[in-house]
């Protein structure tokens, strides 16, 4: 094969013969070359194309990783949350089993319950045999549904306490206002109600009251609850106590040596009213006892010897 090689202006031209490896070599490079490149730039290409979707997946991934990583951020806040919930509704329960150990313990109290019956300082025996399934784990909406019984249990248990409460207390209001028992804590009936022989005149005469002689000075005592209606001198009785009482009684204390009530005065029963003393139209330190029912008057024995209701 002969190449033949001419210049621009052709006054001369320059040939090569080649020989077969030469024109071998000669086409390889003609048609290698582009062939190379080509392939070189596919090959590009493709590496190009695989590293860009490598980024994509990359990009992808993290992207979820992210939204995860929020996810779990929230779900983090959330049981915190319901744990803060939990712990306060906790601390509101056992605030107010608290107070319902204080108005049991109240209550055993004014009931009059024997030592031990209900001790709400302690908790409450329970028992019985064991369950075949005992392991009962609670989940996060099966402990919000227990403290939602358990809430609604103590309801009911603060609002049955709090009957009973009213109606101990009425109880003990009844009892309080009760006309029953002595008017003095010491001394002796020394003269009966109904008719008698006149001290001073030795004549036959209605006596209207008990005397309870006794030492002077001693305490004279409410046999009920009740009002204080008058105190003051009166002629015959001395310094006298008038303490008006439920249902329509009065109550009358004569020949006291001291007052200590005045009235307007609410009084309980058995509390201290005045000091046992002579005053007025008496013999002795005695005090004079009366009972009216209604406006009548009426023989306080029945009433001294009253038991509890």
């Amino acid at each position: 094969m002969k190449v033949i090689f001419t210049t621009r202006k052709h006054d001369g031209s320059r040939s090569i013969e080649l020989g077969r490896w030469s024109r071998a070599l000669l086409s390889l490079c003609c048609l290698g070359l582009p062939l190379g490149l080509v392939g070189g730039g596919f090959l590009l290409g493709q590496a190009s194309a695989t590293q860009s979707m490598r980024g994509a997946a990359l990009d992808n991934m993290q992207d979820d990783l992210d939204q995860q990583a929020a996810e779990l951020a929230g779900l983090k806040t959330q049981a915190e949350s319901q744990m803060q919930a939990l712990t306060v509704n906790l601390a509101q329960l056992q605030a107010r089993l608290t107070r319902l150990d204080a108005l049991g313990e109240h209550l055993t109290s004014m009931a009059g319950l024997e030592d031990g019956e209900f001790d709400f300082s302690q908790p409450p025996a329970l028992g019985g045999p064991l369950g075949g399934d005992f392991n009962v784990e609670y989940g996060t909406s099966d402990l919000l549904d227990e403290l939602g019984l358990f809430q609604q249990r103590l309801a009911d248990r603060e609002q049955q306490l709090e009957i009973l409460g009213s109606l101990l207390a009425n109880r003990k209001l009844d009892e309080e206002s009760w006309l029953s028992g002595r008017p003095v804590k010491r001394g002796w009936i020394s003269s009966y109600y109904g008719k008698r022989n006149d001290p001073f005149t030795g004549k036959p005469a209605f006596h209207s009251g008990i005397d309870f002689a006794g030492k002077e000075g001693s305490d004279i005592l409410a046999v009920a609850a009740g009002v204080v209606t008058w105190t003051g001198k009166r002629a015959g009785y001395g310094n006298l106590v008038e303490i008006s009482h439920a249902d329509g009684y009065i109550t009358r204390y004569a020949h006291n040596k001291s007052i200590l009530v005045k009235p307007g005065d609410v009084v309980r029963k058995g509390e201290v009213i005045a000091k046992m003393g002579s005053t007025g139209r008496s013999t002795g330190a005695h005090v004079h006892y009366e009972v009216y029912k209604h406006g009548r008057s009426v023989d306080p024995a029945s009433y001294v010897q009253r038991t509890r209701r």
